[in-house]
């Protein structure tokens, strides 16, 4: 199909205007576990599950970046803390970076002769059951675990004298593979190996735990070192070179720059930026809606771009100023101007689960997700109990639910205005284009996840496919096999229920 027929298809639609029409399956089993799933979110960084968590501030901190990460997606920690403190949002990174290890090149440690006291405090503060033991030279003097502070006098002992000593642990010269330190805690009946050079000096720590899970989570999204990859967000203006150094110094695979409009002056200023002081670090950024948006950031070196203007659940753009570009539209026209020189990431719209694969097909590479989250245990905040009446009485119960906006919306925007290095506004003259409302709460978003990814697979089947990237193919080769634009009478037929 030309560019001008797909334009023309495309022109003013969402993913409600179209289903796709079956296709001979060649699935056997609509198995997300035997269906590659496979994509890119960035030029450098794959996944496995083609899911991104959205960065805002009531969907994604370290909770659901690690349970997106663990099923194969990636979570982008938003950077919407107050009073522009960007310790709170390296600290979420540092959770997620945490979490599992294949090995851990800098475990906690702590001196022999420090208090069992402050050892007791680091192991609450950092969460962590297990200390290495070293001396000034960091040179390995033993191990203390949770175990061995039991029962122990704070006030007299130190950590030497609970401690299980160098002589009595197993120790691994160098840097082993997964499978030979599984072998060597399999042999020794151990759970801890620390590594260490020629000259004893620790060079890191393996745990039975990280091994037990990457075998637990074979489609988890994880870095080179084994630990789970995680993204953060900044903004274009303030604090945002500052905020992109600490992030990427904990670690953070890829850094977003994230504002409302990224063809912009503002963004194109942001992008040099960063560029000139960071070189190469993998960089997101958007969000845009056209091809000369598109270009715009592509012809400034970005990595990926997310594209959508105004179709999230919590934005209201469209409302308030009346731009913006209908979502299967704007994903087609990016895509064209992208022409595979980076990935897209379709921000916005997916309303259901089968808005999913038409993301996916009419442009994107990954979508994120923001409502669709929303209400889950891992996103932030309090759960509140509120009073609903029950249909058809006059009966009351009481609701769990909890809170979801948009990033644009009036207290997200006063929330970060330090953020932005903003000087002090007035709050009535802020131009807000979000909303912030409640929605039910409803458990771990893994099931929510789990049961995304096999709708999908469902897809893939009805497509005739038998991957992700064969349906993509397909779908863009000859849309005219696929598509099916629907009337109004077919859309209340296929989603009024």
């Amino acid at each position: 199909m030309t560019r001008e027929r797909w334009l023309d298809l495309v022109r003013g639609t969402t993913f409600d205007d179209f289903l796709l029409a079956p296709q001979y399956s060649v699935v056997e089993r609509r198995d997300p576990a035997s269906i590659d799933l496979s994509c890119r979110f960035s030029e450098h960084v794959t996944l496995a599950r083609p899911l991104v968590s959205a960065n805002m501030d009531t969907v994604t901190r370290a909770a659901m970046a690690i349970a997106v990460a663990e099923q194969g997606g990636i979570g982008v920690i938003d950077r919407g803390f107050r009073a522009g403190e960007i310790a709170p949002q390296v600290r979420e990174v540092d959770i997620v970076k945490r979490r599992q290890h294949g090995v851990i090149s800098d475990p906690y440690t702590i001196a022999p002769g420090a208090s069992l006291a402050r050892a007791r405090d680091q192991m609450r503060a950092t969460g962590v059951g297990t200390l290495v033991v070293v001396d000034g030279q960091r040179r390995l003097a033993g191990l203390l675990t949770n175990r061995d502070l039991r029962f122990a006098d704070d006030t007299a002992d130190t950590v030497a004298s609970r401690m299980t000593p160098r002589d009595r642990l197993v120790v691994h010269r160098g840097l082993p593979t997964p499978a030979v330190a599984a072998g060597t805690m399999r042999t020794h009946k151990i759970k801890k190996l620390p590594l260490v050079d020629a000259g004893d000096v620790l060079t890191g720590l393996v745990t039975a735990r990280d091994l037990l899970a990457q075998q637990a989570r074979p489609f988890a999204t994880r870095d080179d070192r084994g630990r789970l990859r995680v993204a953060a967000a900044i903004g274009a203006t303030g604090d945002f070179l500052e905020r992109a150094a600490e992030l990427i110094a904990a670690g953070a695979d890829v850094i977003v720059i994230d504002i409302a409009h990224g063809h912009s002056v503002v963004m194109g200023r942001a992008i040099d930026a960063f560029r000139h002081r960071f070189g190469d670090v993998e960089l997101v950024a958007g969000n845009v809606a056209t091809a000369e948006g598109t270009r715009f950031l592509l012809d400034r070196g970005v990595n990926g771009i997310k594209v959508g203007i105004g179709p999230g659940g919590g934005c209201t753009t469209r409302l308030n100023t009346s731009f913006g570009v209908p979502q299967v539209q704007a994903l087609v026209e990016c895509r064209l101007a992208a022409d595979g020189r980076v990935p897209l990431i379709a921000d916005g719209g997916v309303k259901r689960d089968g808005a999913l694969a038409l993301a996916l097909l009419f442009g994107g590479d990954t979508v994120m997700l923001g409502s669709a989250l929303a209400g889950t245990t891992e996103t932030p905040g309090d759960v509140v109990q509120k009073a609903v009446v029950v249909p058809g009485s006059t009966r009351t119960v009481q609701v769990p639910f909890k809170v979801f906006r948009g990033m644009a919306s009036l207290q997200a925007i006063v929330d970060r205005l330090d953020v932005e290095d903003a000087e002090v506004a007035d709050v009535e003259a802020l131009g807000a284009e979000g909303m912030e409302v409640s929605v039910p709460a409803r458990g771990s978003v893994t099931p929510v996840i789990r049961e995304m990814l096999k709708h999908l697979c469902s897809a893939i089947s009805y497509g005739g496919a038998d991957s992700l990237a064969s349906l993509q193919r397909e779908f863009r080769a000859a849309p005219e096999r696929y598509v099916i634009r629907l009337t109004s009478p077919a859309r209340d037929e296929s989603f009024d229920r």
